[in-house]
């Protein structure tokens, strides 16, 4: 399964009420938790099976599935990695708190779990953010998009972090200890009772605004969707046929350029692919 199944599977079973949907079958509790179960049915094609069939297929698919503290939140078994992010305003931001925007996933990054890093053979991973915006139980619009398309590579992020950290490191008089974030200073005061955390808070720009310049959503649909995919990434799929014969009212694939998130002098080659409903 990857992504190209997802996107056949969402035209086929656009479900915009996901919230009652998913609460109705006892799968999620609020907005952000039945975002995450419309992503996994999508990926896995799940929908409408029994809770224990379901399970079955979900474990076939998926060699991991995190939480909020163990990013990522889904990885595909031999494929890609899956990070689910809810906002709720068309022009807000991502929260993305200590952890970076991932152009991919390795599997020696200190930012990931033991049960991650082990769920299966793996040393990289391509990362998908999917991005939805939802208005009570209503989902609005969803994106998806590949961190290689979406946010610089690991070095542009990782230069500030430790830059960030050198500098705090260099405080005197003060009692640093181990941590992944960028600084735990201990004995700040003269008791020496008095410690502080420092850890970055990072944030993204959503889809929409970042591909604004190729993709503007119809806010007179009850729901849009929109991928990106860049055409290396579109060549390595050899089930592309299954949404490119697709001619359901609303779906369209398009060729477009993209900025090199690198080296945004530089325009790729890709693949936009829209759906909507009235």
């Amino acid at each position: 399964m990857n992504i190209i199944n997802a996107i056949y599977n969402l035209v086929k079973n656009p479900v915009v009420n996901v919230v009652s949907y998913y609460s109705g079958r006892n799968r999620a509790n609020n907005a952000g938790d039945a975002l995450e179960e419309y992503i996994k049915d999508l990926f896995a094609n799940t929908f409408d099976m029994s809770e224990t069939a379901r399970l079955e297929k979900i474990n076939e698919v998926f060699s991991y599935l995190g939480n909020n503290s163990n990013p990522p939140d889904a990885m595909l078994r031999g494929g890609d990695a899956i990070e689910t992010k809810k906002i709720e305003s068309n022009g807000a931001s991502l929260a993305l708190n200590s952890s970076y925007p991932k152009h991919n996933l390795k599997s020696n990054s200190p930012m990931i779990s033991s049960a991650c890093r082990s769920a299966e053979d793996w040393t990289e991973k391509d990362m998908i953010y999917a991005v939805g915006i939802m208005n009570g139980n209503q989902l609005k619009h969803l994106a998806m998009v590949y961190g290689l398309d979406y946010c610089a590579s690991e070095e542009c992020y990782s230069r500030i972090k430790k830059t960030i950290k050198s500098g705090v490191e260099a405080i005197p008089g003060v009692e640093f200890a181990e941590t992944k974030e960028l600084g735990h200073i201990n004995k700040v005061d003269p008791l020496g009772i008095t410690y502080m955390r420092v850890r970055g808070m990072w944030g993204i720009e959503n889809p929409w605004r970042v591909f604004e310049y190729v993709y503007k959503r119809d806010f007179t649909k009850s729901f849009n969707f929109m991928c990106i995919i860049n055409e290396t990434k579109w060549n390595t799929f050899d089930n592309t046929d299954l949404i490119t014969s697709l001619n359901d009212h609303g779906f369209e694939i398009r060729d477009v350029r993209i900025k090199n998130p690198d080296n945004p002098a530089r325009l790729v080659n890709a693949k936009l692919i829209m759906f909507s409903l009235d």
